[in-house]
């Protein structure tokens, strides 16, 4: 597995979090719209924003909810690449940069025993350049 595919995860929990972010926007506006009741009838150009909001907020779960089901997928992806790792220590590495996005910092904090951040970083490297 390329370092390419392993980021894959990571770029479809972003994409996500975007989504989300987007969708309590358009559930906000959807709820702030009030139709106006005055007693006329509408004029030409006049669109009900509200069914507008509601047809992005549908689009935009559908869209959401086939994420959630790729980022599923790619997490079952990534566990079984992780798992046939003879290499305790380079599973504990691919685990917390990949699926759980720990910055190499981080990692080397949590691995701890001398190892720095490039080490564990080039040791990654070095084992996926060789798959």
């Amino acid at each position: 597995m390329t370092k390419k595919e392993l980021s894959q995860l990571y770029y479809l929990k972003k994409e996500i979090k975007e989504q989300q972010r987007r969708l309590k926007e358009l559930e906000i506006l959807a709820t702030n719209c009030t139709a106006k009741v005055t007693g006329l009838p509408n004029g030409n150009g006049v669109s009900d924003k509200i069914a507008n909001y509601a047809t992005e907020i549908a689009d935009l779960k559908s869209l959401l909810d086939l994420n959630l089901k790729k980022c599923f997928y790619e997490l079952n992806r990534l566990d079984r690449f992780i798992q046939s790792i003879d290499d305790p220590l380079l599973r504990q590495i691919i685990t917390y940069r990949f699926i759980n996005g720990h910055s190499w910092a981080k990692i080397s904090y949590i691995i701890g025993g001398n190892n720095t951040p490039d080490g564990l970083r080039i040791k990654m490297m070095r084992f996926l350049d060789k798959k």
